[in-house]
């Protein structure tokens, strides 16, 4: 495993070339006036002490004195006489939610170590509660949708359609505002939350679009960067149309690891011994579901997005294994439309969320626009991974008709930095372990763990204690592990679950709980 890191590191030093410089005077732009917080309680149930508080932030920041947007806070506050500052939390997306993050770092990190900290989650812009929070076609993942795969130019037709008409309604109700829905923006409100805490310098830890969130922060105020903490880890050289492509394979692959977990457990399941008798079973009922949707809710496109949280967390495998068995052995569709309605069905949140994910992405960097390169990108992927190429396709595919021009991705490369700490699972499908490797290399000094064999996107405060040893260390007092190869600290990854014994409704363990507020996609 150290052999193929170093590979990819030497790698990412030749990829670092291809990425486009920081825009110009993003850093250096005249400041908005200097805000300060106002904390009111907002405390609940599992989090007492919890207070928020509300920012406003020029929509341009390169116009201070202009239009105003509001960005929404949550805090933990410290406790402990030794205070470290604030550490701003972020889950992904982009479109993530992150008002709820704070609570849960703030109450999974020893409680010595989050003592020392404000715990500070936000909604970026154009999320959740910050104003205005974007919502371009409600209910545009409403079921059942066309095939994903567009095996007839008639069902081509129906998701381009649906890809320009988003793309079209973003830019009717969004003209004004989308051209400040992007990445660099983003990092500027952090910059912006930093000063009205009062600290010269900021604590943060993002997951994974998160990551490419920290690093690019990292790009504009090296000198403004205390600790940083990146957990599954943006590739940033293949911003954003690369990225997908390369996540296709990676999902393929965790699809295909699903398929082997219920071979392995075939006395409970009863789909066949051998994964490859599995995964045929699985694009069997992905056929029918195609020509007779479940509940007249899940046809083939809602079945795949059904499946693929699976590739983002482990947990979920078991209560998908039992919906696959019970509709190909007992002609039972009502799990499998339990199961969508659980981690698939996108309500007025994953709406809003899918509105800022396509603003920022068709925004921070260069999408073809001939479709003729995305049909024939798609195609060559889907025949060595089918399980989501062309879903993922049509996911970004309103980038190919988006309204505002593309302002091209940040090179993050960083050699005025303290040491940042990475994490980085070898078997992520949504942020591959090249992600890591190279971020490794294009941030001078910083310091990656592995999760050997690990397979979960979000792995740090999710059950692995080897990990969150390296988090409470570096988070207490800067250290860093030191390792004599590409990687520096090597965890080996928790066991697969079992299958569900006795009516288990949902998935129950402490790593759900991270992975529901991380959400999918992101």
């Amino acid at each position: 495993m150290n052999t193929r890191a170093a590979v990819l590191c030497a790698t990412a030093v030749v990829l670092a070339g291809t990425v486009t410089a920081l825009p110009a005077g993003a850093a250096s732009a005249p400041a908005a006036p200097t805000a300060r917080l106002t904390w009111k309680t907002c405390a609940t149930t599992d989090q007492p002490t919890l207070q928020c508080a509300s920012l406003k932030v020029p929509l341009d920041h390169d116009d201070p004195g202009g239009e105003r947007i509001t960005l929404a806070l949550s805090r933990v506050p410290h406790t402990a006489k030794r205070y470290q500052g604030p550490l701003l939390v972020n889950p992904g997306g982009p479109g993530g939610r992150g008002l709820s993050l704070a609570g849960f770092v703030a109450s999974s990190l020893p409680k010595a170590v989050a003592a020392q900290y404000d715990v500070i989650g936000f909604d970026p812009r154009g999320v959740g509660k910050s104003t205005p929070a974007l919502d371009c076609a409600p209910g545009h993942f409403g079921p059942v949708r066309p095939d994903s795969v567009p095996v007839t130019e008639a069902v081509e037709e129906a998701n381009l359609k649906r890809a320009r008409s988003f793309a079209k309604a973003c830019s009717t109700k969004y003209a004004r505002v989308l051209p400040y829905i992007d990445t660099v923006s983003a990092v500027r409100d952090m910059d912006a939350i930093r000063a009205a805490t009062g600290a010269p310098r900021l604590n943060y830890f993002g997951y994974s679009y998160g990551t490419y969130l920290g690093a690019v922060y990292a790009k504009l105020y090296p000198r403004r960067v205390r600790r940083l903490v990146l957990d599954s880890i943006v590739d940033p050289t293949g911003v954003w149309y690369d990225d997908n492509l390369t996540q296709d394979l990676a999902f393929n692959d965790r699809h295909r690891a699903l398929m082997a977990w219920i071979a392995r457990y075939d006395t409970t399941y009863r789909l066949g011994g051998d994964p490859a008798e599995v995964e045929a079973k699985w694009y069997a009922m992905r056929a029918a579901l195609a020509r007779t949707p479940a509940g007249g809710t899940v046809g083939a496109a809602e079945l795949e997005d059904t499946f693929l949280p699976g590739g983002y967390y482990n947990g979920y495998w078991p209560h998908l294994a039992k919906a696959f068995a019970a509709y190909v052995n007992d002609k039972n569709a009502d799990p499998l439309v339990q199961a969508y309605k659980n981690f698939a069905a996108v309500d007025a949140s994953g709406d809003n969320g899918y509105s800022v994910y396509t603003s920022v992405q068709c925004r921070d960097a260069h999408w073809p626009r001939d479709w003729e390169e995305w049909r024939s990108d798609n195609w060559e992927t889907y025949r060595k991974a089918p399980f989501m190429a062309w879903n993922n396709g049509w996911y970004n595919a309103p980038c190919a008709f988006w309204p505002t021009r593309s302002r091209g991705p940040v090179d993050i490369t960083n050699g005025a930095l303290p040491p940042a700490l990475l994490f980085q699972a070898t078997d992520d499908a949504a942020t591959p372990y090249e992600g890591g490797a190279t971020v490794h290399a294009l941030l001078h000094g910083s310091r990656l763990v592995v999760e050997q064999g690990g397979g979960n996107h979000g792995i740090t405060l999710s059950g692995n204690s080897c990990l969150d040893q390296h988090l409470a260390a570096y988070l207490t007092d800067g250290t860093v592990p030191h390792g004599t190869g590409a990687v520096d600290a090597v965890c080996k990854a928790q066991p697969d679950p079992k299958p569900l014994t006795g009516k288990v409704a949902s998935p129950t363990a402490h790593g759900s709980t991270l992975h529901g507020l991380l959400g999918f996609r992101g």
